[in-house]
């Protein structure tokens, strides 16, 4: 997320509260996830196991929880929970704001697009020339949407990040201030969620077809060309690149990265990065070829213990 303007290491320790270690003046233009970051931003750890990505990654301020020394060209701000601080800093800089009534939006609407009018649409959303927007399709703060889109009935577009810290009394709730970028020529069924990124964008490219019931999470990122058949799953900061094929029901947990052409069969579960052009089946999946002979192979085993027995 960009900050409206560029603050100082002070300003922003000031909001909470915080000792910091650094030149007074040392910039900041934004609030970040480690997998975001550029240079200019903040972004929080508060695990031992991850302290050293997060002093070596592009962010330019790190909260953290423990004294450590200063990495070159950063500053540190140090709190006893940066988990909460960094969301302090997000509901200051991007308050919650509620979407308007149906009707009452000032979002811009292009060229021969048609909206019914029982959709939603947020604040500060575009969309492009020649879309239509289904019956009760709800569009959240922010979106993009290009030229030649169909989003089907009752589709919901940049609902908030499913992202939780666990503590002994609950759970407590990052807070969502991203959005979502859909390219030209993208088919989005009915009753599908798209969360918005947590501080970024989730983006559907060109040419992307989304059957039914398909669900994609924060920050996830989606190549040109790609297929999703019905009631696929895929978490939070996926990497899917151009040309993918995911039938139904594939489910794809955060972290993952599918190259270019795979295709993932009905059913799977996929638990690792897969190589482009290669088809896969199973759960955790592996190439089809490879768990087809295994499936034959357990066949025969009930044979062999017959005729063993």
């Amino acid at each position: 997320m960009k900050l409206s303007r560029t603050y100082t290491l002070t300003e922003i320790a000031a909001i909470i509260g915080a000792e910091i270690e650094g030149p007074a003046d040392h910039p900041v233009s934004g609030l970040n996830e480690i997998h975001k970051v550029v240079p200019g931003d903040v972004v929080f750890v508060d695990h031992p196991k991850y302290y050293d990505r997060a002093l070596s990654s592009a962010a330019t301020t790190v909260i953290i929880n423990k004294k450590v020394p200063v990495p070159e060209g950063k500053a540190l701000i140090f709190s006893k929970d940066p988990f909460a601080d960094f969301n302090r800093l997000l509901r200051y800089f991007s308050p919650q704001q509620p979407l308007p009534v149906s009707g009452s939006s000032h979002a811009v609407i292009g060229k021969d697009s048609l909206v019914h009018p029982t959709a939603v649409l947020g604040n500060d959303v575009r969309i492009g020339e020649n879309c239509h927007i289904g019956a009760g399709v709800i569009i959240h703060n922010g979106t993009t949407i290009g030229n030649r889109v169909l989003i089907h009935s009752n589709t919901v577009i940049g609902a908030d990040a499913f992202y939780y810290k666990k503590r002994p009394e609950g759970f407590e709730k990052l807070h969502t201030c991203g959005y979502v970028e859909i390219g030209d020529d993208v088919e989005v069924g009915a009753l599908c969620t798209i969360d918005r990124g947590v501080t970024g964008a989730t983006v559907i490219g060109r040419g992307t077809k989304l059957d039914n019931h398909v669900h994609v999470g924060h920050d996830t990122v989606i190549g040109e060309r790609c297929l999703f058949a019905a009631q696929v799953g895929i978490a939070g900061c996926v990497v899917i690149e151009d040309e993918v094929t995911l039938w139904g029901q594939v489910g794809v947990p955060s972290n993952i990265r599918i190259g270019k052409g795979a295709v993932v069969l009905g059913q799977s579960g996929v638990g690792h990065n897969l190589q482009p052009g290669k088809t896969y089946f199973g759960s955790p999946c592996d190439e089809s070829v490879k768990k087809f002979r295994e499936l034959a192979l357990i066949r025969k085993l009930p044979g062999l213990f017959d005729s063993i027995g």
